[in-house]
């Protein structure tokens, strides 16, 4: 993969245009009569812009089944937590592959999490942001998605 072909944002860096196409796509899955132009007027953007984008936005855990994710997270040195993150895998079904935790050092260690997306997973990014809010979690970054 060439260098700067996809880009993992935030939803907040996300322009309105771009989430309104993921709703315009949500609705038309959603309701299999309902038109282009009923759904993009439904949203308040143009056929055009649906159209131009349609393709190149998607949620984050849309089309990565069978994919792997790699995670950077940095963690407190604390007994249970990267047993907690890996509960929260296993949660949302899907595989651990490898984890990779450095020596702590000043009381913080970074864990290297690679996670295999199966059929049943859940949603990808409501796992991440679960690892994100527990406590002694300092930082969670998405490395890849292959």
């Amino acid at each position: 993969m060439e260098d700067g072909k996809y880009f993992v944002l935030r939803k907040k860096a996300i322009p309105e245009v771009l989430l309104k196409v993921v709703e315009t796509k949500k609705l038309l899955n959603a309701d299999r009569k309902m038109t282009v132009k009923e759904a993009t007027d439904r949203m308040g953007i143009s056929r055009s812009s649906f159209y131009k984008y349609k393709e190149d936005i998607f949620p984050f855990s849309d089309g990565a089944r069978g994919k792997m994710l790699t995670l950077s997270i940095e963690i407190l040195d604390e007994p249970g937590l990267l047993a907690d993150l890996i509960a929260v895998v296993a949660r949302y079904h899907a595989n651990v592959m490898t984890i990779h935790q450095s020596i702590p050092v000043n009381g913080l260690a970074s864990v290297s999490l690679s996670i295999e997306i199966l059929s049943e997973t859940g949603d990808l990014s409501k796992m991440v942001d679960e690892m994100e809010i527990r406590p002694g979690v300092k930082d969670v970054k998405i490395l890849s998605r292959e």
